[in-house]
């Protein structure tokens, strides 16, 4: 289970990619990303990941996702990377948040 959740979050120190210059994007809706968010994310709907694929490539940083429970982070970091682009999931903007305390 626990090698399950590693693979699936991406095993790897997100506290320290996000000091170094990564880019948190939350995957949610426009409404849930407006109940909450982790400080300095950006909302890219998943919906509308297909037209902003240019301007995150632009960003030339990795990109750290996030949603409500992980699933849709996923989803897109994996799209992120079939574009060739660095990307990990932080599974839950909490999860996220309490790694920026």
């Amino acid at each position: 289970m626990l090698e399950f959740l590693r693979k699936l979050f991406g095993g790897k120190d997100l506290k320290l990619i996000i000091q170094n210059g990564a880019v948190i994007v939350d995957v949610r809706t426009v409404k849930e990303f407006q109940r909450g968010s982790a400080d300095g994310a950006i909302n890219i709907p998943l919906g509308d990941f297909g037209k902003n694929i240019d301007k995150m490539r632009q960003m030339k940083k990795p990109i750290i996702t996030c949603c409500a429970s992980g699933m849709r982070s996923d989803a897109a970091k994996r799209q992120l990377e079939s574009y060739r682009i660095e990307a990990y999931n932080g599974g839950s903007w909490q999860s996220i948040s309490r790694k920026l305390q």
